[in-house]
């Protein structure tokens, strides 16, 4: 049982409950006194759903507000939530179901042009109308709802509750007054947007694209009734600032200044009508990140505990599915409330973090869109649907095929060709398809010299398809090695074995290009190899370290000798040197790295660069070293063939290299004649915080692509074909790399055409190959499914359905 918060609780076991209820007496009964602080949709739905699986509880509702006061005007809910809904509460889904406005059609409209996709279903109803029904179940099951009243404390409520609900909001009192034990990171973000409503209701969802003398500004608008619909405006700071929006916000009649203007910006999507603000305001939205979500009796739920941006629709949704988890961790551990908010914990943080990680790059997309509006009007329509990358190619192709197919058409695809077996152009070098075999260490040179396992391992792999496939950083010198292990191209013996692997390739997978990626490991050099201990040092044989600082990598690491300027002329020579024996040697492109806090990188980032001379300082002074070996290389490497640069786009560290610093950096090798830029993120220092998911780097490829106009090669936790596809046509990048999938299948590539049903030049399978093109028969996997089944009866709605696999429900009461 429960500890009681108070000795002598009535809510613990009697012997005359016992004797009335013998079967519940014998089991632990969770929680009986509850707060919930906060009268919003999560808080609300808390308290129902904990006063319906047991009504012996006392559940008491804090909400500062007027019943009928609240932000907002429209709530939108996916098909996934009412399922949950529907199951934990059929009372509380039939009510919402009568009352939704439902529609599946988004528009987009972009430089005179509207571009609708259909097929994406939206449920909406006012946010009004919402606290109500929810109101009305909570006062029907017996839940005390204390309105215009501020909650007490959260400690003071635990003192005499059994839980604590702080559903509180985004700006929650609950967390900011223990933030040593919720540990909360806030970021505010660099638009201003304000919650608005129209008297008519739109026939979809609805985007608009303004741009103005001031700069571009966005609507955003969806029905939630047959006659009204919520209208968001939304524009970067320095552009609400520019239009004065700031200083206008004393009302002229009854409609603030700024909301008549924008109801003028945007007059043609409103057809000429007014806009009503309520009582909303211009605000920045604010990412809320908690490293725990409980503590003691308290638990935080919805916003109190994450936001998600509102362009991807999850606030309510996220707070009514918390409200769910909880109950339902309530209910299945009674025995310990320590352990029901550890399971809450666990299964709501990975649906929340995905949420807010697909909400990021939502939020981005908008934060950046004056660099996507020069793209053609199909593209940019694809690129805003597929923005938070839940949306994607195939899934939109399922959705409308018919607008796909002509995003397809726009972007250059042949008849039944995926995006990425499209050619693409750099230089002189023609690749077959959009598909590059990362660099990837493999630590089994011997003295510098690729051998057989390189021969393999490369060789495999342009035998599987990619267009391109990338060596390993070669290094330019011996001291300039990361590890024994690492392969370079400082002596003739090693070109020679460069050589032998250009041949092969040429002669069995012709039409695959082999790049090299030159560079000089700097502070990170001379390390056991990675599976000895990764940046760990030798345990002897070391060699000298040097770097733009003479900082270590590690903290208590070896220190590198800051180089001096005739460190520097030695090492641009031997890049030169080397790239003179990558063209004898038959590669095809040349990479510099300029990532990963190797040497180069390191005179780029300021966390590593603290030189007080010319190649320190600001950032041309950071990048003066790096572009004078760029020069050097270019000027030894053959005019036809196409050279890259790998960059860190961030550090992933307070002080690093800021995003516009990485598109200036970029800027300046394609200035030096750069084809292309490989964009990479972190591994500059070793306090880094990578925010690591589902192409979680590719959005600084997307900021330099469409900011530069230059080619890039996106990286970084790409999962599938599905996704080089969806990054294409967006407009994204124009290649795309992988790593470890190429070690888990060294075929990718042509399995990936296999699976698109594909077969034309872009992935040819090698002749003694071609018999295994087809993927191999399984065996059968499909059951015969229940035709008739005995009806299940729903006692609390009078429906009727069917039993089958999949379909049960949380027993009531």
């Amino acid at each position: 049982m429960w500890p009681s918060p108070r000795s002598g609780s009535r809510y613990g076991a009697d012997a005359e409950d016992a004797e009335r209820h013998p079967v519940v007496s014998r089991r632990p009964r969770g929680p009986l006194r509850i707060a919930v602080i906060g009268g919003g949709p999560g808080g609300l739905y808390a308290a129902a759903l904990l006063k319906r699986l047991d009504p012996r509880r006392e559940i008491t509702v804090w909400e500062r507000r007027a019943p009928d006061d609240t932000f907002g005007f429209g709530v939108v809910l996916s098909d996934e939530t009412l399922g949950g809904i529907e199951h934990a509460d059929p009372v509380v889904h039939g009510l919402l179901r009568r009352e939704f406005v439902r529609w599946d059609t988004i528009e987009i409209a972009h430089r005179g042009r509207v571009l609708t996709s259909g097929g994406h279903g939206f449920a909406a109803l006012g946010r009004h109308r919402l606290l109500a029904l929810l109101h009305r179940r909570c006062e029907d099951l017996g839940v005390r709802l204390r309105f215009r009243t501020s909650a007490p404390p959260a400690a003071e409520l635990a003192a005499g509750h059994d839980l604590v609900v702080a559903a509180d909001g985004a700006g929650s009192g609950t967390r900011e007054a223990n933030p040593a034990r919720y540990r909360p990171r806030v970021v505010t973000h660099r638009c201003r947007y304000r919650w608005l409503a129209a008297d008519f209701a739109f026939d979809a969802f609805r985007f608009e694209i303004a741009e103005t003398e001031h700069g571009v500004m966005q609507l955003h608008g969806y029905p939630y009734a047959p006659d009204a619909s919520t209208v968001i405006v939304e524009m970067r700071e320095e552009v609400w600032r520019a239009a004065g929006f700031d200083t206008e916000d004393e009302p002229d009649g009854r409609v603030p200044r700024s909301v008549a203007r924008c109801a003028e910006i945007f007059a043609g999507a409103l057809g000429g009508r007014a806009l009503r603000s309520g009582d909303s305001a211009w605000t920045a939205f604010r990412t809320v990140v908690n490293d725990r979500w409980s503590h003691g009796r308290t638990v935080l739920i919805g916003d109190a505990a994450h936001t998600a941006h509102f362009s991807i629709g999850s606030g309510t949704k996220l707070a009514v599915e918390d409200a769910l988890a909880l109950a339902a961790c309530v209910e299945e551990h009674p025995a310990s409330l320590a352990d029901a908010l550890a399971a809450y914990e666990t299964e709501r943080r990975p649906v929340v973090e995905s949420t807010q990680r697909a909400a990021k790059a939502s939020l981005r997309w908008f934060e950046e869109l004056g660099t996507y509006i020069r793209q053609p009007p199909r593209q940019f329509a694809f690129n805003l649907l597929t923005r938070s990358r839940r949306v994607t190619h195939d899934n939109l192709r399922l959705r409308d095929e018919r607008f796909t197919a002509a995003v397809d058409r726009d972007f250059g695809c042949p008849p039944d060709t995926p995006p990425m077996f499209t050619p693409f152009r750099l230089r002189g070098l023609t690749l077959r398809n959009r598909v590059v075999v990362s660099p990837m260490d493999m630590y089994t040179a011997r003295d510098g010299v690729p051998g057989d396992f390189h021969l393999v391992h490369l060789g495999a792999r342009a035998l599987g398809g990619a267009g391109l496939v990338m060596t390993e950083m070669v290094c330019v010198t011996a001291q300039g090695r990361i590890t024994p292990g690492c392969a370079g191209l400082y002596t003739a013996e090693q070109a020679d074995g460069w050589r032998r692997i250009t041949d092969f390739v040429r002669a069995r997978a012709p039409g695959t290009a082999v790049g090299v990626q030159l560079g000089h490991s700097g502070r990170k050099g001379s390390t056991r190899v990675m599976w000895e201990g990764m940046d760990e040092p030798l345990p002897d044989g070391n060699w000298p370290l040097v770097a733009a600082s003479a900082l270590p990598y590690r903290p208590g690491g070896r220190p590198p000798k800051a180089l001096d300027r005739a460190g520097m002329t030695e090492i641009r020579a031997a890049f030169a040197a080397a790239a003179l024996r990558a063209a004898e040697s038959g590669f095809d492109l040349l990479e510099l790295h300029c990532a990963h806090g190797y040497l180069l990188s390191g005179f780029l980032s300021p966390l590593t660069n603290r030189r007080t001379d010319a190649y320190g300082g600001d950032l041309a002074g950071r990048l003066r070293f790096p572009l004078e070996v760029f020069d050097a290389v270019r000027e030894v490497w053959p005019a036809d063939r196409p050279m890259t640069v790998r960059i860190s786009a961030t550090d992933w560290a307070p002080g690093g290299t800021s995003d516009e610093e990485a598109v200036t950096i970029a800027g300046a090798f394609a200035a030096h004649g750069a084809d292309a830029i490989d964009v990479s993120t972190g591994q500059v220092v070793g306090g880094e915080r990578p925010e690591f998911g589902r192409s979680y780097q590719t959005p600084y490829a997307d900021r330099i692509r469409n900011t530069l106009g230059v080619p890039v090669i996106a990286v970084g936790a790409i999962s599938s074909w599905d996704d080089v596809n969806s990054l294409l046509l967006a407009g994204r990048a124009d290649l795309c790399a992988f790593a470890r999938p190429h070690l888990y299948d060294p075929h990718w590539t042509l399995h990936a055409a296999a699976e698109q049903g594909y077969s034309g030049p872009g992935a040819p399978w090698p002749l003694p190959y071609r018999a295994g093109s087809r993927r191999p028969p399984t065996g059968r996997t499909d059951v015969p499914r229940p035709r008739l089944a005995a009806p299940v009866p729903r006692a609390e709605t009078g429906r009727v359905e069917a039993a089958g696999p999949g379909s049960g429900h949380a027993a009531d009461g």
